[in-house]
């Protein structure tokens, strides 16, 4: 209950902030941004194959997996790289890479990052449960990512939602990146309310998905 009662206070405290910011730049004859309701879909898309695929390798690769030199390698580019990266391998006759560019960019650059963090949460293996044979190491790893996962998901989707931008300045697409930063570059008040109430539901959601020690 204790931890439900602080991040409950944390998202009232973040939706205070957000709803007494000084200001907001969108008054007179601006209007706020229209949300970019075409990227929901995409990003639904991209966060369910990361929240599968990052785990399935951590399980598959074990602890050691965070030891990695190709991991590594993999991880170390910023999203810049990975989006100029794709846009000189993206076919010229297929148009620009739109939405689905930035979901190939967006794995390339989030995936080893989330599985390094999964694989170093997995407790060593040697001598126990290595001793024990295959079938004992994939039951243990299976139970700490099963237990894991809903506290990952809960601190991951906020970062996931919300650092976006350079990909999609680079790849020309609008998406929940760009509508974030807007927001709060304009000091839009009711615009940053709802997205953090859309985070803190996000967030509670995920809730029951944390599997107690006994």
């Amino acid at each position: 209950m204790r931890p439900a009662l602080q991040g409950a206070l944390v998202w009232a405290l973040g939706l205070g902030l957000a709803l007494h910011l000084p200001g907001s730049a969108w008054r007179g004859a601006a209007a706020p941004p229209a949300f970019p309701w075409q990227a929901l879909g995409p990003a639904a898309l991209a966060l369910g194959a990361l929240a599968l695929l990052a785990p399935l390798a951590a399980w598959a690769g074990g602890p050691r997996l965070a030891t990695r030199r190709p991991l590594a390698l993999l991880e170390a580019p910023p999203d810049l790289l990975w989006a100029g990266l794709l846009l000189a391998l993206w076919p010229a006759a297929w148009g620009p890479p739109g939405m689905e560019g930035w979901l190939l960019a967006f794995l390339a650059a989030a995936l080893p990052g989330e599985i390094r963090w999964l694989s170093q949460a997995l407790p060593g293996e040697a001598p126990f449960p290595e001793a024990w044979g295959a079938a004992a190491v994939s039951r243990v790893r299976r139970t700490v990512l099963l237990r894991l996962w809903g506290r990952w998901l809960a601190a991951r989707l906020p970062i996931w939602l919300t650092a976006t931008l350079v990909l999609e300045r680079m790849l020309g697409v609008s998406g929940l990146g760009s509508d974030w930063m807007l927001r709060v570059a304009g000091r839009d008040r009711l615009g940053l309310a709802a997205w953090i109430l859309a985070l803190a539901l996000l967030w509670a959601l995920s809730r029951p998905l944390e599997r107690e020690d006994a």
